[in-house]
């Protein structure tokens, strides 16, 4: 071996142990894949160096970093990176042209002209391939065995540093996200009611319990004109941010529309004009309007396919459910909303509206709960208050799932003519 051969390994070897310096000392993905471009087209003395990273999820490589390029992705079925992932094998291809394997379209949307390459896969400790570290152009010759070696010797310092950092990017991603939920469930808590409201002759209350960060389900009581209460019960497709977005909108709209008029049809339809225009008919709210009147013990209502709604006769013990009177809100325009008959509630009489995580509870087998079985609840119980009974309702239903996790948003109202 020659003394200027000697010389070319030895800063080969001073380049490497500066790159594993720097591995342990980066605490960040971008800055690492710096260090191993810089250093791959030092000691591999090549014009262009690609990083690829996997995308397991997709079934695909795409270029975290990359000379002279934007972000690169294509399938791991194909070119020679594709090869290097699927083969953990290193590639070594001196004219790409002639390699049936190279995938030419990314020297199209590039402009660049690949000669010849050198791919290698990047393990990480648990022998996954995490990327292809994929270098272009040696000048003056092709790859050599002498420069695969180096390249193994860079792959194996490289693979495990890129799986750290992508898992602790992925657990930085994780912890913004929960503190990101964590906001949107402070948020959508707050616009539920603080406290039950107080109606002369009347216990009211209300419950919510999400089933995830943040739920699709909402209730709210709200003051109208002549002494008169607005119940408000919803519940959006799903559950989790997205329809809490879609179900905060709805009560937004109806609240703001009950202002204006007591027709409660007209609060209705043009609630659900404003969702079809937003939602597109891609998700549907149902929803529970009502408007208490304490002086007439009466309930008017209207109900856009949320139901069953309940009701209870504490004279002769009788449970009775009634069906919704139109089709849910955001599916279509121009929907019938005209308001049901009035229900009048008597001393003891109660109306319950709950969502459907109650009566579609599930036990390990498969069976629901059923709407029967929260009606029972009632019955045993005609003197507890209206806040007792929800928890009653909640804990039959749990009871019921024997252990089943709560798979939906639980919401209920109550009210109960004392």
């Amino acid at each position: 071996m020659g003394e200027a051969d000697l010389h070319q390994q030895v800063r080969n070897l001073t380049v490497l142990l500066e790159v594993a310096r720097e591995i342990g000392a980066t605490v960040e993905l971008d800055p690492l894949l710096r260090s191993i471009e810089q250093a791959a087209l030092r000691v591999l003395d090549c014009e262009r160096v690609t990083v690829f990273l996997s995308d397991a999820g997709r079934g695909e490589l795409f270029s975290r970093l990359a000379t002279g390029a934007g972000e690169i992705r294509f399938p791991v079925t194909r070119g020679i990176a594709g090869e290097a992932a699927r083969t953990g094998r290193i590639v070594n291809v001196p004219d790409a042209y002639a390699d049936a394997r190279f995938n030419r379209d990314v020297d199209k949307s590039t402009g660049y002209r690949t000669r010849n390459l050198l791919a290698f896969p990047m393990t990480g400790y648990d022998g996954q391939v995490v990327g292809v570290l994929q270098v272009l152009n040696k000048r003056g010759e092709a790859f050599t065995a002498e420069d695969e070696s180096l390249a193994a010797a860079l792959s194996s310092l490289t693979g495990v540093a890129v799986q750290r950092q992508m898992l602790l990017e992925e657990y930085a991603e994780k912890q913004k996200l929960r503190r990101d939920l964590s906001i949107a469930r402070d948020i959508q808590q707050s616009l539920l009611p603080k406290e039950n409201p107080r109606v002369e002759g009347f216990d009211v209350a209300g419950w919510n319990k999400p089933a995830d960060e943040t739920g699709g389900d909402c209730y709210d009581f709200f003051d109208l004109p002549g002494g008169r209460l607005g119940l408000l019960l919803a519940d959006a497709t799903g559950h989790g941010i997205g329809p809490a977005l879609v179900v905060s909108e709805c009560r937004a709209c109806l609240r703001s529309l009950a202002a204006t008029t007591d027709d409660l049809g007209a609060v209705m339809s043009r609630t659900n004009e404003l969702l079809y225009e937003d939602l597109g008919g891609g998700r549907f709210v149902t929803l529970f309007f009502g408007v208490l009147d304490a002086r007439k013990g009466r309930i008017d209502y209207l109900s856009a396919g949320h139901g069953p709604l309940m009701v209870y006769r504490r004279s002769d013990g009788s449970c009775c459910t009634l069906p919704a009177t139109t089709v849910p809100l955001g599916i279509m325009a121009g929907i019938d909303a005209t308001a049901a008959e009035p229900v009048t509630l008597g001393p003891g009489d109660m109306f319950i509206v709950v969502t459907d995580g109650f009566f579609e509870w599930a036990d390990a087998e498969g069976e629901q709960c059923g709407v029967e079985r929260l009606f029972d609840v009632v019955r045993r119980n005609p003197g507890a208050s209206a806040a007792d009974l929800i928890r009653l309702m909640h804990e039959a239903v749990t009871e019921f799932g024997r252990g089943t996790a709560q798979a939906d948003d639980l919401t209920a109202i109550i009210i109960r003519r004392l």
